[in-house]
């Protein structure tokens, strides 16, 4: 499925890079050759000395060049909401925070729980010709939580995983059959890690900040409780299960100790859960109204120690755009959700500069490790890959502005937040789809 062809343009040659490759465990100084939209070579012997005249030559000025980022959490809203987001506009968002794939959650309307609407989405991302585009299939029919999909016909349309996006799989007859139905085609299932009956109704939290603002709150329990369920039928039925945007500490510690156990599970979480705590909420901020809610300050600690030693194993940005008439009511009202893929590099870096994970471990969690999950050959440096390509200056400061992004959509509880590290060009099978911005 997705998304760019190979057309030819004129070799590349990038040097005087600081080359960064989780993957191999490179950090060094040198250079990539690109031909025909692949990486033909790279390495410290990479240099503008010696060039043949044909290539094109980028000075990168000493930062860093890494493989495109993989995200593998994002909400394109098409078809179905296209107010909110397209496959196109949240393509330049993509490309503007150095993500070259990205994976489509299926609540979109109608779910992709059909094989047209897989067909839809590749075609709509080969016309955009950006980043590249694939998509996850419903677990259950319409995302209802009761029939499961014909996941045999979507594995062999090219869905990379099965969930049913935003709602857990809370029936667990139903993820009982659908871990040991998914393991036929080597497909994870990717659970939102919400006990519905727990969390239903509430709107951030639960602790004394709900309770000061007179909010129903979400128990950090919700979340757990459905881990351990799912670890257990998983080790039961068999089969791959992913636990996506965990948020608290009890979350990590029970996917700790899945790993420790042998069982088949691995888990991701997003920038907000390491970055803000439920104090962002402040009075009735809706912009960080989101699900899972953000959480103590102890959990977000929990997060970063869970990312420091890999039980965390991927950072997705967890894209959620919303328009204005979703966000601007009142807290209860509100939707949930944030945008995050032109925030979703600077955040992540914010854990290398305060010393938590060391360059490589960032950028692995952005790259080659979602990329494994979800077995696509994509997020490492090697001769004969895609030239699927990000640089970006990992000191450079500026602050957060929402009225600056190209995503469609705004919402973000980021505003005037400070970062460094900063996209200055995103390439895509050798073709530069991003420059930096004005």
């Amino acid at each position: 499925m997705a998304a760019n062809g190979k057309t030819g343009q004129r070799p590349m040659a990038l040097v005087n890079a600081r080359l960064l490759d989780p993957a191999s465990g490179l950090d060094g100084p040198g250079g990539i050759l690109v031909e025909n939209g692949a990486i033909a070579d790279f390495g410290a012997h990479i240099g503008a000395d010696g060039l043949d005249p044909r290539f094109e030559v980028v000075d990168c000025g000493g930062h860093c060049l890494a493989p495109g980022l993989v995200d593998m959490r994002v909400q394109l809203r098409e078809p179905g909401e296209e107010h909110k987001e397209t496959i196109a506009t949240g393509s330049r968002a993509a490309a503007a925070g150095g993500v070259t794939t990205m994976v489509c959650l299926p609540n979109t309307a109608p779910v992709i729980d059909d094989i047209a609407v897989v067909e839809f989405i590749a075609h709509r991302a080969r016309e955009v010709k950006l980043v590249k585009v694939f998509a996850y299939g419903a677990v259950t029919r319409g995302a209802k939580g009761a029939d499961l999909t014909e996941m045999g016909l979507l594995a062999e349309a090219g869905v990379l995983a099965f969930t049913d996006g935003t709602r857990a799989v809370a029936d667990a007859v139903v993820m009982n059959r659908a871990l040991s139905y998914a393991s036929i085609f080597d497909k994870m299932i990717i659970q939102h890690p919400e006990e519905p009956s727990l969390a239903g109704g509430g709107h951030m939290n639960k602790g004394e900040a709900a309770t000061r603002l007179g909010l129903r709150g979400i128990p950090p329990v919700a979340e757990v409780l459905m881990i351990e369920r799912d670890l257990r039928l998983l080790g039961a039925a068999g089969g791959r299960y992913h636990v996506a945007h965990v948020s608290t500490a009890d979350g990590v510690e029970a996917v700790r100790r899945g790993k420790a156990q042998g069982l088949a599970v691995t888990c991701d979480t997003a920038p907000p859960y390491f970055t803000l705590n439920e104090g962002a909420v402040g009075d009735y901020r809706t912009f960080a109204k989101l699900s899972p809610p953000l959480r103590a300050e102890s959990d977000r600690a929990a997060i970063v120690a869970g990312l420091a030693d890999g039980t965390i194993d991927a950072i997705a940005s967890d894209h959620a755009p919303q328009d204005q008439d979703s966000k601007r009511l009142p807290f209860a009202q509100a939707a949930f959700g944030a945008v995050g893929l032109e925030t979703l590099l600077p955040l992540a870096l914010g854990l290398y500069h305060k010393g938590a994970l060391g360059m490589l471990d960032v950028i692995a969690c952005l790259t080659n490790r979602p990329a494994a999950l979800l077995g696509l050959p994509s997020g490492r440096l090697a001769a004969g890959a895609a030239a699927d390509l990000v640089l970006f200056d990992p000191d450079h400061p500026w602050r957060i502005e929402e009225a600056d992004f190209y995503s469609k959509s705004k919402n973000a509880p980021y505003d005037g937040h400070p970062v460094q590290g900063r996209v200055e060009r995103t390439i895509v099978d050798g073709r530069t789809i991003f420059a930096g911005r004005a």
